[in-house]
């Protein structure tokens, strides 16, 4: 008597024991006689390593998606926004000299934000100017970080902040100007006269250019000193918002109460999710909405191993008719078949990590290698706002979707498996 076979003699054999793993192995590789059983569970396998490598993929793109928009929203606007009564006068400075002895706070900056008509040799366009004094601007590392042509150093220079301007490098192309360059602004209601505000035109020096790697603001945006806007403006000595930026911005709503009190009663503060509500709403409602999705193709394709299994079944009745008089339990035909059908979904759940991940970590090259085939950019940066697909991979949730493939990869084995142990041995036999 071998070894092997002892255990099922026995009628006690180990649970998952090495014979019921190598008979489970067995009837996978199917021969040609079965051939529909090997050509579904194949099906099945690719079905799910599919499944399961486009919901990491499709969830690590959006993840990243969320993520460098955040960043560079978060990293150009502000976290906190502080208006109301406090913006006027001198009471303005004291007002971002408290907020910056808040813990956690490490900007507040007086803005002006105003749109204007931008006049270059090349084209006329709409933009919008930041005003904004230049150690706030050196203190945006966003924007003084990504100096693309020119250099900051005559920012703010001069009286009433100088002439030197900051142009988006989209939007600096646009118009056909450089560092040097002259460009034209004209507000629409700068100028105060006894018959209200009247259209105030000045030229101004492009000081330098800058690239946040998004377009909304690469192709719309001029920074200008504090101290010229609220000249060129008409603004006298008042600011639109203090805008702040905190360590953490996912705290930003619960400082909410303390940069209040430090910026005095007259103070409305809102975070930039107050600002953006639905814009983030409805990210987050797609992101949830698409992991339904794609988690119930993975449940549609761990469903194929039930038809791959049925099949076995019924081929292997003999077999399961003869282990049954040899001693082998209804317990141990059941982890057999069981263990036939996890294991497919167990390989294709691997396989399908495996490549979600590599195409997440290799995204870069692998559009660039699509972009030289086509011809074409498959992520135009001036619909999606970014210049590159983004990707993040989130550990826990890839381990979210492993456990759910497996979870439904054993769910569908199990009807099957407990069709196998409940066969009777006298049934399977009579017509052989």
């Amino acid at each position: 008597m071998s070894n092997a076979a002892a255990p099922v003699l026995g009628g006690r054999a180990r649970p998952f024991g090495l014979w019921e793993r190598m008979l489970a192995i067995r009837y996978l590789r199917a021969r040609r006689s079965q051939g529909g059983v090997g050509l579904i569970s194949v099906i099945s396998f690719i079905g799910i390593t599919l499944a399961v490598a486009t919901l990491i993929i499709v969830m690590s793109v959006m993840n990243g998606f969320r993520a460098e928009l955040l960043s560079r929203i978060l990293g150009f606007q502000g976290h906190v926004f502080v208006t109301g009564g406090v913006l006027d006068g001198p009471e303005r400075d004291l007002a971002a000299a408290r907020i910056l002895k808040v813990p956690g706070v490490v900007q507040a900056a007086p803005i002006i934000e105003a749109q204007v008509i931008a006049l270059g040799p090349s084209q006329i366009t709409g933009a919008l100017v930041r005003g904004i004094r230049p150690a706030d601007l050196q203190g945006t590392k966003l924007v003084s970080g990504n100096i693309t042509k020119g250099s900051l150093k005559d920012f703010g220079a001069g009286e009433y902040g100088g002439d030197v301007i900051v142009v988006g490098e989209r939007l600096a192309q646009s118009l056909g100007v450089a560092p040097g360059d002259t460009l034209s602004l004209i507000s629409p209601s700068g100028g105060a006269t006894a018959f209200g505000g009247t259209p105030l035109q000045k030229a101004y020096t492009v000081g330098a250019t800058f690239s946040v790697g998004m377009s909304q603001y690469d192709q719309a945006y001029i920074y200008m000193p504090l101290a010229q806007a609220q000249l060129f403006f008409g603004r006298e000595d008042t600011a639109d918002a203090i805008e702040i930026r905190v360590e953490d911005p996912d705290h930003a709503a619960r400082m909410k109460a303390a940069i209040n009190k430090a910026a005095g009663p007259a103070a409305l503060v809102t975070d930039w999710a107050q600002r953006d509500s639905s814009y983030w709403g409805a990210l987050q409602v797609e992101r949830v909405v698409m992991r339904l999705i794609l988690m119930l193709l993975v449940a549609i394709a761990a469903m194929n191993i039930i038809s791959g299994l049925v099949m076995l079944v019924k081929n292997k009745g003999r077999d399961i008719a003869i282990l049954r008089t040899m001693g082998a339990g209804q317990g141990s035909i059941l982890r057999i078949f069981f263990m036939a059908g996890a294991s497919i979904g167990m390989l294709g759940t691997a396989a399908g990590l495996a490549i979600g991940t590599l195409f997440c970590i290799y995204i870069d090259p692998i559009q660039a290698a699509v972009e030289f085939v086509t011809g074409q950019a498959v992520f135009a940066s001036d619909v999606y706002y970014l210049s590159r697909v983004p990707a993040k991979v989130d550990w826990a949730e890839v381990a979210v979707i492993v456990a759910w493939s497996l979870g439904m990869s054993f769910l569908a084995t199990l009807p099957p498996a407990m069709r196998a142990a409940r066969l009777d041995p006298v049934e399977a036999l009579r017509y052989e």
